[in-house]
């Protein structure tokens, strides 16, 4: 395997983490890492919704750092004169692009593990879900319920805000005798928590088999037994109906999912669908109602919106 990668660094504002971090996301990047000491000041000042921060990230005076990771192909220029006109566009918004600044360099892969590794702590999401990475230590807590993970190259660390709310629509709605399933796995890391809540069956399904590699592996981490992970399109791999469908990707694949995944939900199931920018929420939430849905919530963090729907 190739273990050279571009690294791709943009220098910007706290303010536009959640925006540069979708505008990577709308790419085909592999992955992505966040340096913010606004948000580690966050975690110093609350220390009951985290157990560790990294005051290494304190040094970064300039504003966040967001890094995107790809391989070197055809679509790199592309990739990379998107993310600058993109990113020359935020102010269009009203969000302070900060410096605005982008560099490219290529980086060995061991180096980049070593480096976001250092920044990926146990984080507490909800009232009970930690999700922690493998290599470090943590004494649960009284009813915690403890999400073993190692991301690797695929997306899903459960510190993004649309992870985080799918994470909390989990926790307040599977029951144990859910059947829930997770289109676009990535991770692993919401079947793995779906399952951690003692659903009864849970099934994760990934078009990338590199996600589904290591949401199998992140599956073998968690020593359950009521979980699997299929490559596929959920229409064409999944058999049967669940009581949540849970998907966690962008706004025009949800739009364009909503009318054939209503044949994989039971009556009055739910469809919890994440990924979505604050712009685009209204044209989801019209294509769900259109296709008989029933909006029962819609949660916001920062520039991103999680949508929960009834069938």
């Amino acid at each position: 395997m190739d273990k050279e990668w571009i690294e791709v660094a943009v220098i910007t504002s706290s303010e536009a983490v959640e925006a540069v971090s979708g505008i990577f996301y709308n790419t085909n990047v592999k992955g992505v890492s966040i340096e913010d000491p606004e948000d580690i000041e966050f975690k110093k000042k609350n220390p009951g919704d985290w157990d560790y921060f990294d005051e290494t990230l304190l040094l970064v005076k300039d504003g966040a750092i967001i890094k995107g990771y790809y391989k070197q192909d055809e679509h790199l220029n592309e990739y990379l004169a998107y993310i600058k006109d993109s990113i020359n566009e935020l102010e269009k918004f009203g969000i302070d692009k900060g410096k605005g600044l982008i560099t490219v360099t290529k980086v060995n892969e061991q180096d980049w593990e070593n480096n976001w590794k250092k920044y990926y702590k146990p984080t507490r999401i909800g009232e009970k879900v930690v999700v922690k990475p493998i290599w470090e230590n943590y004494q649960p807590k009284e009813e915690e319920v403890i999400v073993e993970l190692d991301p690797g190259m695929a997306f899903g660390t459960g510190t993004h805000e649309t992870t985080r709310m799918c994470i909390k629509a989990l926790e307040k709605y599977v029951k144990e005798d859910s059947t829930v399933f997770d289109i676009g796995t990535g991770s692993g890391i919401l079947a793995i928590t779906a399952a951690k809540l003692k659903a009864k069956e849970v099934i994760g399904v990934d078009l990338d088999p590199v996600a589904v590699k290591s949401a199998g592996e992140n599956v073998k981490y968690n020593n359950i037994d009521n979980i699997k992970v299929l490559e596929g399109n959920l229409m064409e791999v999944v058999e049967g109906k669940a009581d949540i469908v849970v998907a966690n990707i962008i706004a025009d694949v949800i739009i364009f999912l909503v009318d054939g995944v209503k044949d994989f939900i039971v009556p009055g199931g739910l469809f919890i669908s994440s990924g979505i920018i604050k712009d685009r929420k209204d044209d989801v939430v019209r294509k769900l109602e259109e296709s008989g849905f029933t909006i029962e919530e819609i949660n916001v963090d920062g520039e991103w919106v999680c949508v929960v729907a009834r069938l």
